[in-house]
């Protein structure tokens, strides 16, 4: 059997990034955990390490990327430029998962995507033709992650190259019901302004984490 590709969770400190590598973590993945911060990175390892994490470590963002085979960024919008560009040179020919979601506060319920078309097209631009950028987890409530065991949602994920789908795919399927094949990059948009659209809803039907689901597919074994 294949050994696991290493995680590493650009972002891996915050809310989503813990929460993935929560999940990937007691999954058996190594994960390595990105921060601006190497101390905090250090420290939120270990401490997820604590709770039966199983292999993890913490590094800043450029180690982070660096060590791992498959790179996750979940970083606030904000971030995301500066982010991607202090990483670049650390992912060349690598799977980079981009989880960022054009929120711009305080309007965060409301569908404001970017003029590049969507945070993933506008990563694959800064990255160049030599990173392999997948868009996906935009719709995972981060609480839910936290909560242990599956999130009761689909994942949608999309993407130029199909094997790096395919990645995607499989560690989508770690995390939720199953990961779905929404086909090229530039349909990130639909899902990337879903997000806006489920905490919305969140807020009126007072719950958290509504997440979605694809009906007419097989049901994930």
């Amino acid at each position: 059997m294949p050994a696991k590709p290493v995680i590493g969770i650009i972002g891996g400190t915050g809310d989503l990034g813990s929460g993935l590598a929560k999940r990937w973590a007691a999954a058996g993945y190594p994960v390595v955990l990105g921060s601006r911060s190497r101390d905090k990175a250090v420290a939120a390892a270990l401490d997820l390490s604590a709770q039966g994490g199983g292999d993890v470590r913490g590094d800043d963002n450029s180690g982070a990327a660096r060590d791992s085979d498959v790179v996750v960024v979940a970083v606030p919008y904000a971030s995301h430029h500066p982010t991607l560009t202090e990483i670049r040179d650390n992912v060349a020919g690598k799977i980079v998962i981009d989880a960022v979601v054009p929120l711009v506060p305080p309007k965060v319920s409301v569908v404001q995507l970017p003029e590049g078309g969507s945070a993933a097209l506008i990563a694959q631009q800064l990255l160049g033709s030599n990173v392999r950028v997948v868009s996906a987890f935009h719709n995972v409530g981060a609480s839910k992650l936290h909560a242990g065991g599956k999130v009761d949602c689909d994942i949608l994920v999309f993407g130029d190259d199909k094997s790096a789908r395919d990645m995607a795919i499989e560690l989508a399927g770690v995390i939720g019901s199953r990961g779905v094949d929404g086909g090229v990059l530039a349909n990130s948009a639909a899902a990337e302004a879903l997000t806006s659209v489920l905490i919305g809803i969140n807020r009126r039907y007072k719950v958290d984490g509504a997440g979605i689901r694809i009906t007419g597919l097989a049901v994930a074994g």
